[in-house]
């Protein structure tokens, strides 16, 4: 699909309209001036006073078809250039939106909404004072949210708070991700830094001597500064790629390292790959008292995981799935993915009837996303996925297993180039809650990140602004400079935390 957009001539808009599009075509080519022979042509007229912008777009299509829009917003007194900004790229936003969804006949339940954390947005409202029914009216009238999406987000929030109720409070104290970059083979629609661990024990060893000195230089820090952990995640690559005696120094450099550890409200370890668990391994974990895990599945059927390049059977995950249930893991998280090769409503419905055989305490239903160095985006001609509507079919079977077996949604995130245009939600049984899938996706406190291709995000206390810092995601990269990167991020807290000393 050829567009022409006139209209726009600030280059700060070219990037978010493009996502809109993006939405209704798989393939398009967006001009932002005149091209020869457009398949439609966009007129935008963006109007702004000192009160309000006004935003109108007509849509004319090859064949003749017209379509127009419009949407105008008030100022509010004192905002700042940016929040100004946000405002109109929102106006312009919307008024796209609604052309293409006259001229393609496909409706958006997400409305404008592109970025990943709808969630977080509700929050803020709430945190604002708004009313519940305030805050439905504005996601419905100035992002064009669907009532099912603001529902589902409804729903969100109320468990969030239900699960820690001290949500909006725990700014001044972080959590840790830890960043385990191996795996045994790397899956075919991952871009997280993961490397096949065959070959590489040199590189481990390596690596784990910087992460150990991370977390010795960060735990120092925090004691010093009187800084709490409300929860740690280990994830990767698969923290579990590494030896039991590995993870058994791991762990103990954790309680030697960190401030009161066995206060801390959860800790995780991924163990998403059933060929990296072991007896050993789970008895190690036993031993320092981390009993939440994730052992996922994404799919029971044994071609589609040939396909993705996870190297492991359907009878691996269910025998390493009861191996963790007969040594006492009492939380263990699974992932599935609608959408991949090959797969319809027949296949996803399968992988839920043999979910239901196990119950995992949590269940994470991710949508593919084509993420753009992943090498299935790289060769998306190989990968042959289903549409958009039995996406959609799939989704909802999703919903309805879950209500009818006792889970509830607590979390969700979306993602670019997501099939669909749909999320990822993290569904659980009342009481089993990830607490850091929540702390990541809410961006309520700081989130530090330890490890090769961990990101940590620094959120200030008072101010909520976010400052992103992300360690390198080889690990050759990593060993070289880890020092560096541990001094880098000390100033960083010093700067965040050390505001709170200086007003107590």
């Amino acid at each position: 699909m050829r567009i022409q957009l006139n209209g726009i001539d600030d280059e700060r808009f070219y990037r978010p309209l493009t996502h809109i599009v993006e939405l209704f075509f798989e393939e398009s080519d967006m001009y932002f001036e005149s091209v020869e022979s457009p398949e439609l042509t966009i007129t935008i007229d963006i109007q702004t006073d000192e009160h309000q912008v006004r935003t109108k777009a007509s849509g004319v299509t090859e064949t003749g078809g017209y379509h127009e829009s419009s949407f105008h917003e008030h100022f509010t007194p004192h905002m700042t250039d940016k929040e100004t900004f946000k405002l109109i790229k929102r106006s312009v936003s919307y008024v796209l939106l609604t052309i293409l969804e006259d001229v393609t006949g496909v409706v958006q339940k997400w409305g404008i909404l592109t970025g990943i954390r709808p969630t977080k947005l509700l929050h803020k409202k709430l945190q604002e004072g708004k009313t519940k029914e305030q805050a439905h009216a504005e996601l419905r009238e100035d992002y064009k949210i669907h009532d099912e999406k603001i529902d589902l987000m409804q729903t969100i929030v109320e468990r969030q708070l239900q699960v820690i109720p001290d949500l909006y409070q725990l700014n001044k104290e972080i959590s840790i991700y830890i960043g385990i970059p191996f795996c045994p083979t790397k899956c075919a629609y991952c871009t997280f830094p993961a490397y096949a661990i065959n070959n590489k024990y040199g590189q481990v060893d390596s690596f784990l001597g910087g992460l150990h000195y991370e977390m010795r230089e960060m735990g120092r820090w925090l004691k010093d500064n009187n800084i709490k952990i409300t929860t740690i995640y280990y994830g990767g690559g698969t923290p579990t790629s590494i030896t039991a005696e590995e993870m058994d120094l791991l762990y103990e450099e954790m309680y030697e390292s960190f401030p009161d550890v066995s206060n801390i409200r959860e800790i995780t370890v991924e163990a998403g790959r059933p060929d990296t668990i072991t007896k050993e391994k789970l008895e190690v974990l036993n031993k320092w008292n981390i009993d939440r895990i994730s052992i996922n599945p994404q799919s029971y059927i044994q071609e589609t995981l040939k396909a993705i390049g996870r190297h492991h059977t359907v009878e691996e995950t269910i025998e390493k799935y009861k191996l963790a249930r007969s040594m006492g893991m009492t939380n263990i998280n699974m992932d599935l993915i609608i959408g991949l090769p090959g797969e319809g409503t027949k296949e996803f419905q399968y992988t839920l009837d043999e979910t239901k055989k196990l119950m995992p305490e949590s269940l994470t239903v991710h949508t593919l996303s084509f993420k753009r160095a992943s090498e299935m985006t790289k060769n998306k001609e190989k990968y042959k996925v289903a549409g958009r509507d039995e996406i959609m079919e799939m989704m909802d079977l999703a919903t309805n297993w879950t209500a009818t077996h006792g889970y509830v949604p607590y979390y969700l995130y979306r993602q670019k180039n997501i099939l669909g245009n749909l999320e990822n939600v993290g569904y659980s049984i009342p009481g089993q809650e990830s607490l850091y899938n929540i702390m990541i996706m809410e961006e309520q406190q700081t989130i530090l990140g330890l490890g090769c291709g961990a990101s940590s995000k620094f959120v200030h206390p008072e101010t909520g602004k976010i400052t992103r810092f992300a360690n390198p995601k080889d690990p050759k990269s990593y060993n070289d400079g880890y020092e560096k990167y541990t001094k880098d991020k000390i100033s960083l807290l010093e700067d965040l935390f050390g505001s709170l000393k200086s007003h107590n």
